[in-house]
Parts: C-alpha cells; sequence; structure tokens
C-alpha cells in the first residue's frame, strides 16, 4: 500500500480526500500546517507528497525548499487556480507535479497513480544498468548522477529526464514524447510542467568542456540532446 502524506489546512478537503485515496488503496496520513507536515516528511518515508501551496507556520514553497535539502520524495503541488506563478515557482524549487483547485477526484488519482508507477518503475528489481555518456555516469539503483566527477542533486523527475534524453540521444524527442515516457502524463495546452524540469535540469549540468549545449531546442519539434 503507497504511503501518501497530504499537508494542506483545508480540514473538510483533507477528510474528502482521506476516504477516496483509502478506497483507491492508499494509505494517507494528514497534516494541517508547514511545520507539521515538513517535520513528518522528514522523519518518515512516503511515496509521495501532497503539498498545498497556502499553509500556515509554513507555506508550501517554503516546506518544499526545505525538504528538497534533505529528500527527493516526489511532491505534488496543490496550486490555486489560474495561479500560473505559484506553479512556476513550485516547479523551479522541485515539485514534480501540479494540480490546480479545484480539481477532478480522478485527476488527482491519476496524478498520484503516474507519480508512483514512475518512481516505483525506477526501483524496481530489474534496475535498468549504470548508463555512462560522456561526462555523465547515471546509477538508477542509487538513483545518482556525476558529471565531470561532480555528484548533482536532481529530484527524481529530473533523474528520470536526463535518463530517457541520454537514451535517446541524437534522436529529437517531442514534448508528447517526454511527457507521456518521463512524467506519465499526456502533454496538456498550457502545461510548463515539461519546460521547467528541463529548465532546472540544464542549471544543474556543468557546462560541456568544448562549451557546446548538452541539449538543442527545436521549435515546434521537441529537444535532442546532443551527441
Amino acid at each position: 500500500m503507497s504511503q501518501i502524506l497530504l499537508i494542506d489546512d483545508d480540514l473538510g478537503l483533507a477528510e474528502l480526500l482521506a476516504q477516496l485515496l483509502e478506497l483507491e488503496g492508499f494509505n494517507l496520513t494528514l497534516a494541517h500546517d508547514g511545520e507539521a507536515g515538513l517535520a513528518l516528511a522528514l522523519e518518515q518515508q512516503f511515496d509521495l507528497i501532497l503539498l498545498d501551496v497556502m499553509l500556515p507556520k509554513l507555506n508550501g514553497f517554503e516546506v518544499l525548499k526545505a525538504l528538497r535539502s534533505k529528500k527527493q520524495t516526489p511532491v505534488l503541488m496543490l496550486t490555486a487556480r489560474g495561479d500560473e506563478i505559484d506553479r512556476v515557482v513550485g516547479l523551479e524549487i522541485g515539485a514534480d507535479d501540479y494540480l490546480p483547485k479545484p480539481f477532478n477526484d480522478r485527476e488527482l488519482v491519476a496524478r498520484i497513480k503516474a507519480i508512483i508507477r514512475r518512481t516505483s518503475h525506477q526501483m524496481d528489481e530489474q534496475q535498468p544498468s549504470i548508463l555512462e555518456f560522456a561526462d555523465i555516469k547515471l546509477d538508477p539503483s542509487r538513483q545518482e548522477v556525476l558529471c565531470q566527477d561532480q555528484l548533482l542533486i536532481l529530484t527524481g523527475t529530473e533523474f528520470s529526464l536526463l535518463y530517457h534524453m541520454i537514451q535517446h540521444s541524437g534522436e529529437v524527442l517531442s514534448k508528447d514524447n517526454l511527457s507521456e515516457n518521463v512524467l506519465g502524463k499526456k502533454l496538456m495546452p498550457f502545461d510548463r510542467s515539461l519546460d521547467m524540469h528541463l529548465s532546472n535540469l540544464r542549471k544543474k549540468l556543468p557546462e560541456r568542456a568544448d562549451g557546446r549545449p548538452r541539449v538543442k531546442t527545436l521549435r515546434g519539434k521537441g529537444y535532442i540532446w546532443l551527441t
């Protein structure tokens, strides 16, 4: 049974989600302020954290930033509908995905299952082999990336994105391809999550010795990991 932590100060919503997720086979732990939620997230192991932005004591961004300095537990942020800046900031800090409120129950469950399926696939018994490409070495069993002998701190989504792109180096990968294979969901209009994950990944990767870019953007087509 997957363990989920919900950090949200809306008691009515939390109760409804607890009933919904338990029916779906998830075990839900609740926290109603940022401090309590962060303490639980750091002390216990969860498969996913549902994190509201507007929280007492510590807001969602503060919780996520503190969490990412210690752990890479997948995080699905719950944002106010139409508040684009919350989504962008959350993804920049290290959220794996976001869902605007009010949301459809089926959509929430689908997003949760997609994230857990992706992360559990990375940890299954038939681990992909260590992947080496130029100055980068990826170890799926440890979720570690070395670039120019420097350990990079990547989120689970960033690791999956890097692994997938390097596996298909030299190929043009559409946004639809990356969204479905890495994020586990179909690309929707105005969804910037893939762009933000790739932007974060680019910032974390050291520059190549020859100064060439690692990823090329092909307008209207997608991206290509340069060989």
